[in-house]
């Protein structure tokens, strides 16, 4: 009997499933791709209200990426403070941010010439 295939999730859905399971808010994709500047193709970013929805979030979107793509983050920083969780993909970095630490640091701004795709709550 011939093994049947599973497709692959792209990664972007992947991470917005993880964030969408742990209720994150704002979630916003910013494609990278047509600049220059750009040291990945992708954030995907969202914000939680509270440290342990942060954590949870991150959590999540490793947790859901890894079974829905089989990878894993090259690089996690942030995790002890819980005010920014960055997941590096490569060419995809999340962002997952409280929501003062995402005003604060206004990364939509700083990549304003980005194509941005905000996912409806």
């Amino acid at each position: 009997m011939p093994k049947k295939k599973i497709a692959k999730i792209d990664l972007k859905d992947a991470i917005v499933n993880g964030m969408q399971e742990k209720k994150g808010h704002k979630i916003t994709i910013l494609d990278l791709r047509k600049l220059k500047s750009a040291m990945a193709d992708y954030f995907v970013i969202c914000h939680a209200n509270s440290d342990k929805q942060v954590n949870a979030i991150a959590d999540s979107v490793e947790e859901i990426v890894r079974k829905q793509t089989g990878e894993k983050p090259w690089h996690v920083e942030g995790s002890e403070q819980s005010e920014w969780i960055l997941l590096d993909y490569f060419d995809v970095v999340v962002h997952v941010f409280k929501e003062e630490k995402r005003e604060f640091y206004g990364i939509e701004e700083l990549w304003g010439d980005a194509e941005i795709t905000i996912i409806p709550d």
